[in-house]
């Protein structure tokens, strides 16, 4: 939960202080699942895991808003940048917040601080020398008198002769493009052909601070142990060699260059972007330099898409170090593959894939749909969405292993034999007992091993398996109303300890499912436990009453999967689904058409009406009639078209 303004989070002295950041998702469009566990899920379970051992812990992210693309979507909407914003910003909240992200703070990048950040590096990196005035030829617009950014021109693919390529990219065959080398260039405000005519931009050396990026990386990369695509990427681009980039534009959306004749350009969002999260980071606290300036005392750890390496590894560090000032860099980074939807691709425009405003639609808890996500996070290589999966998931591992080991317990403790009350359980052991805390605690110990290295796929394996061993103690010692009876001091410990390990397992699980979670104390009637790093089995004393089970999860039927198929599978889907029902209803029709001429036969019979003559009736029509067989023909059509 976010903060009060009394209550700002700051690290603090002689403690493991974590700064945390996911990838500020771009403002112009809806994110999709694969964009959700790429950045904003993964942060969040590493942000709660670290705030449930105890750290001094601050979650920051926000909309990047500025730029080329939003000026674009502004336009196609008809809307200015800033109503396109707002309207963005909005749906963004609304899905992290269904999603239950718990960010410290969400902002946004059009601030006064974001300003005076990004232009402090800017001046800071020119005074230093690692600034240049460079002369570039870029299309320019003689109808409204503007140079074009890249997405401002659309023309014919030089390459595949598609005819409404973009100046950046062509939609269809991938490739990337110079406005200027597209076919019959047009501009996308007024269809106006565009000029190639000179003018001035400001690009920083990269080549320059190549080696202290490469000092840098080498070392943060083995100490923060960064995720094997980052490290990757990062040499690759580093091994290729850096070169200067442009890092202003001639656009009016974005942070305006602080230098004399430069009034009507603006600061590139890929080079002001990550400086979003400085400058959401002061809109949250006057001291975030106690955050940012702090190397000694903060580790930063940041969460992205394979897609955006580069930004976080060479770009946003180079830019810190090119000014000279002391700043918390990059600890951690961790990164993602591609999560893929059914072994094809997330597409908006076609319908195809869940999309965050989707996900809610289903009935479906959040919290399910964050354990799918993160147990098939795309770690090392792509991953799939599969809708069988996810049903699979919830009524198998959730509903079966760990809904049915705290149920009935719970349960068990809510019946007549203790009547809410936890038992004495301190009367009776046994070296079984004694195994299972320290096969417990081996699972414990693994699982703070792999968070505190950012294996989140691999710790949520680990805190299921908690859940196992739990269901694995319940099965061997047979606990019911007979063991109650019968050895009544046996029953207790082993009570005592499943409720002591329900205890353990709401904390362990609370990253990934807090909801959940939350669920689980209330019916254990018990506050949250920090994650400790031995489990004592002893948080729930003897005599303490504990809430009402109540289940945890529920069935999702297997018929769903076709259902949900079919509404997120785009239009092919949703046509093939049309055209299968409409067919269907043309045999019906038919069947029925002959049903009722076999009947008519038999009562025109007297009539000297033979059965071919009304069978031929349906195949035939007076002048001006539709046959059967047309009318039906015509309904498969319809229905296709409506479904279109």
């Amino acid at each position: 939960m976010a903060s009060t303004d009394t209550e700002k989070i700051l690290p603090e002295e002689g403690k493991r202080n974590i700064l945390i950041t996911s990838a500020l998702p771009y403002v112009n469009n809806v994110p999709h699942l694969g964009n959700i566990i790429g950045s904003v899920l993964s942060a969040d379970v590493f942000s709660r895991f670290c705030k449930a051992r105890g750290y001094p812990t601050l979650f920051i992210c926000g909309t990047d808003e500025y730029g080329t693309a939003t000026e674009t979507k502004a336009i196609e909407e008809g809307v200015t940048p800033q109503q396109l914003c707002d309207k963005y910003y909005a749906i963004h909240s609304d899905v992290y917040k269904w999603f239950n992200i718990g960010f410290d703070h969400f902002g946004r990048t059009p601030t006064k601080q974001q300003t005076d950040i990004s232009q402090d590096i800017f001046l800071k990196l020119y005074k230093n020398g690692y600034l240049e005035e460079r002369t570039t030829i870029q299309p320019y617009c003689e109808q409204h008198k503007s140079f074009l950014a890249d997405r401002f021109v659309e023309g014919e693919c030089p390459l595949c002769q598609y005819p409404d390529a973009r100046g950046d990219q062509c939609d269809k065959c991938g490739h990337l493009l110079d406005p200027l080398d597209l076919i019959n260039p047009k501009c996308k405000l007024d269809g106006a052909t565009p000029i190639p005519r000179e003018t001035k931009h400001v690009f920083i050396l990269l080549d320059k601070l190549q080696p202290a990026i490469e000092e840098w990386s080498k070392k943060s990369s083995v100490e923060g142990a960064w995720s094997y695509n980052g490290k990757v990427i990062t040499e690759s681009w580093l091994n290729e060699g850096l070169k200067p980039r442009g890092i202003t534009r001639d656009l009016k959306w974005g942070t305006k260059v602080p230098l004399d004749g430069y009034d009507e350009k603006v600061l590139y969002v890929w080079f002001d972007a990550c400086i979003g999260y400085v400058s959401i980071t002061a809109t949250y606290t006057e001291e975030w330099e106690k955050w940012w300036r702090n190397p000694e005392q903060v580790k930063l750890y940041q969460f992205m898409g394979k897609d955006n390496v580069p930004f976080h590894s060479v770009i946003f560090p180079g830019t810190q170090l090119g000014t000279g000032d002391k700043w918390t860099m990059p600890n951690h980074i961790s990164t993602t593959e591609y999560l893929n939807y059914e072994h094809g691709k997330f597409s908006k425009s076609r319908g195809i894939g869940v999309f965050g405003t989707n996900a809610k639609e289903t009935g479906i808890p959040s919290d399910v749909w964050r354990y799918y996500l993160l147990s098939r996070r795309p770690e090392t290589g792509d991953s799939e969405f599969e809708w069988d999966g996810f049903i699979t998931s919830n009524n198998n591992e959730l509903l079966k292993n760990f809904g049915n080991f705290v149920n009935r317990v719970i349960k068990f403790v809510n019946s007549k034999v203790y009547d809410s009350v936890v038992p004495d359980y301190t009367k009776y052991t046994e070296p079984y007992f004694d195994d299972h805390k320290k096969e417990a605690n081996a699972a414990l110990a693994q699982y703070n091993e792999e968070l505190h290295a950012v294996k989140l796929k691999a710790a949520l394996q680990t805190a299921m398996r908690v859940s196992a061993i739990g269901n694995k103690l319940l099965q061997d010692n047979k606990i019911d109303n007979k063991l109650a009876t019968e050895q009544p001091e046996k029953c207790a410990a082993v009570v005592g300890l499943a409720l002591n390990q329900i205890h353990l397992l709401a904390s362990l699980i609370l990253p990934y499912m807090p909801a959940t979670s939350a669920l689980i104390l209330e019916q254990l009637n018990m506050p949250p436990l920090v994650i400790p790093d031995l489990w004592e089995a002893d948080s729930i004393k003897p005599g303490h009453k504990i809430g009402q089970a109540s289940h945890l999860f529920s069935v999702i039927k297997p018929e769903k999967e076709k259902e949900w198929r079919e509404l997120f599978g785009g239009e092919e889907a949703r046509k093939a689904k049309a055209e299968k029902e409409a067919k269907a209803a043309a045999k019906k029709a038919e069947k029925e058409r002959k049903k009722a001429a076999k009947a008519t036969a038999k009562d025109g019979g007297a009539k000297g009406e033979s059965a071919e003559a009304i069978e031929k009736g349906g195949k035939e029509a007076l002048p001006g009639q539709k046959t059967a067989v047309e009318e039906v023909s015509e309904g498969v059509k319809q229905v296709v078209l409506q479904s279109s």
